[in-house]
């Protein structure tokens, strides 16, 4: 029998262990030995973390409740994603564990997790800021996309100065991070459906100047998924009255007719998607109307011929039916 066997940790100990782990880490002079101690001690107290989380069996619900208030208690979440660059490889990892055990974590119908990082919403500009920096974009990345499931915690994001912030990310970065960047922007606009309708119709002319610039963006990538999201933003229900506005702007109609014309095959089919809508309102405003009647034979000749080797019966029923409706204007 061992009597020296040491006491395992509470999660107080393990939550105070780490945070001084790493102000030891950010003090410690670069490649020396107090730094190096550090990042391994911030590895050790990760793991012992997620020891508690993922236990073997079930997690004792009293160890787990400590630990998540304790990480509240410390803002130890902020000090995470600001610190995480800092960290090894694998202790990355469990940061991103750790988080998403934690946001997923629930009494009944509440969420205490998520309620804590409700009133602070620099955890979530953390995260986001996670872009600027390559080597842990895609951590902080994910860490993102789990917060932005949560509608409480993806209206933070869509309301504040920094959501104006993704063009740049997804523009800047390199292919991984930009379409991380991507997909969680398509995921802050679609997943929450009502909330973003009534965001994008009383902030609709500063969205769409920014969203905008994606959509006529040099890079292929970027460009073809702004159009595929646009047109599903403009074809779900709940975003009706943004469509209506979008659609009755000239320069937006202008803009698709350019796109149909691009070099790209699979650009002018997202840009066909969006434009049919133009087409098919049966209340087109005069200024629209007037557009697609000066180009009437021109569209006509184009629509005839476009993309007539792709079979797609939705596709030939919906390029049919435009071209009815443009005969007819």
């Amino acid at each position: 029998m061992n009597f020296f066997k040491t006491k395992p940790r509470t999660p107080p100990d393990l939550v105070r262990g780490l945070r001084d782990a790493i102000n030891r880490l950010e003090s410690g002079a670069p490649g020396g030995e107090t730094r190096r101690k550090a990042g391994e001690d911030v590895s050790k107290y990760l793991q012992q973390i997620k020891g508690i989380l993922y236990g073997d069996g079930e997690p004792a619900p009293e160890l787990l409740a400590q630990l998540a208030q304790e990480t509240y208690t410390t803002d130890l979440l902020l000090l995470l994603v600001q610190s995480i660059s800092r960290f090894e490889f694998e202790a990355r990892k469990d940061v991103v564990q750790i988080f998403n055990n934690l946001l997923r974590r629930q009494i009944g119908s509440r969420w205490p997790t998520v309620e804590y990082l409700a009133g602070k919403p620099d955890v979530i500009f953390a995260a986001l800021a996670g872009y600027e920096n390559e080597e842990v974009a895609l951590n902080t990345g994910m860490i993102l996309k789990e917060m932005l499931r949560h509608e409480q915690l993806a209206k933070i994001l869509l309301h504040s100065e920094q959501f104006y912030k993704f063009p740049h990310y997804i523009e800047t970065t390199s292919f991984g991070i930009s379409c991380d960047a991507f997909a969680n922007l398509k995921e802050t606009l679609t997943r929450h459906k009502p909330m973003v309708a009534e965001y994008l119709d009383k902030n609709y002319d500063r969205f769409f100047s920014s969203y905008t610039t994606l959509i006529l963006s040099n890079n292929y990538v970027t460009k073809r998924q702004s159009l595929k999201l646009l047109g599903e933003i403009l074809l779900d229900r709940a975003n009706f009255n943004v469509m209506t506005r979008y659609i009755a702007n000239e320069a937006n109609l202008k803009m698709m007719m350019n796109l149909l014309r691009d070099k790209s095959k699979n650009i002018q089919f997202e840009a066909f998607h969006v434009f049919k809508v133009f087409v098919a309102n049966p209340k087109k405003p005069p200024q629209i109307e007037a557009i697609l009647r000066r180009n009437k034979e021109k569209l006509l000749n184009f629509l005839k011929n476009f993309h007539n080797d792709k079979e797609d019966e939705q596709f030939s029923d919906e390029k049919q039916f435009l071209i009815v409706q443009i005969q007819n204007l």
